[in-house]
């Protein structure tokens, strides 16, 4: 069946993500989504049975390669700016996933208004790094939105993940390693117990600039680290554990 093109509008473009064909709709003037996606996508759980939300999911590609790695049943999309939640949606209507991915338009802070308690088994987040707004010109610009604690702040976005999850259910995450204190403190505050944590660095001898982080309600006490996942290595190339983590995207 031939794609519906006209779902892309003319300032957009359509990127390949290599997965099961899939393809999603991005604004490259405004924020497209990069490795940390990705990197979450595959390190996230997820069972062919689950029901999974990303919140603050932009263009809906974390649900997407979810989806396509078979990391649940059900996906939904919760996105705080009405145009980026309209570019996930027709991404969806482009792959015809509309029957197992659904977006929605909503406040993270209003999540008790948008869902009922308890009713996923995974939730996932790649939520704005930055705190505040200090010293930006237009705070309420969409990238702006996306990088900064603009519309939902960090504990925000954890309390809703508790809110939304059931007994047993997992919250995955990825930030940046300097709010690593804080990000754990948050997390055991609304008994989302981490047991997974991963650090990524950009180079064998650089410092991580990521870490993807995977708490457990009500989980016991004990987190296993895994071992650091270097992008690149001394020649510039990707490494092989890299590869390996996108692999799945080309199958």
């Amino acid at each position: 069946m031939k794609k519906n093109e006209s779902l892309i509008k003319q300032h957009e473009r359509l990127d390949d993500l290599q997965c099961r064909g899939y393809h999603i709709i991005q604004d490259p003037k405004g924020f497209c989504f990069g490795m940390d996606a990705v990197l979450l996508a595959d390190f996230a759980s997820g069972n062919s049975d689950d029901r999974v939300i990303d919140l603050g999911t932009g263009t809906g590609v974390i649900p997407m390669l979810m989806h396509g790695r078979g990391k649940g049943s059900h996906f939904t999309g919760l996105e705080y700016q009405e145009a980026y939640a309209d570019m996930a949606s027709r991404s969806v209507a482009y792959n015809e996933l509309s029957g197992d991915i659904d977006i929605v338009h909503g406040d993270i802070r209003r999540i008790r208004d948008l869902f009922p308690a308890a009713c996923f088994d995974i939730v996932t987040s790649n939520p704005p790094y930055i705190k505040g707004n200090h010293g930006l010109s237009n705070a309420t610009s969409p990238k702006n939105i996306a990088r900064h604690e603009v519309a939902v702040t960090l504990a925000e976005v954890i309390d809703a993940a508790s809110y939304l999850l059931k007994p047993g259910g997992s919250f995955a995450m990825v930030h940046k390693p300097f709010r690593l204190a804080e990000i754990i403190r948050e997390l055991s505050a609304k008994k989302l117990e981490p047991k997974r944590m991963c650090l990524v660095q950009p180079g064998t001898k650089k410092e991580p600039n990521m870490v993807l982080i995977e708490a457990v309600k009500g989980g016991g006490v004990q987190l296993n680290i895994e071992p650091t996942l270097v992008v690149y290595d001394e020649d510039g190339h990707y490494t092989d554990d890299l590869l390996t983590r996108y692999g799945p995207l080309y199958t």
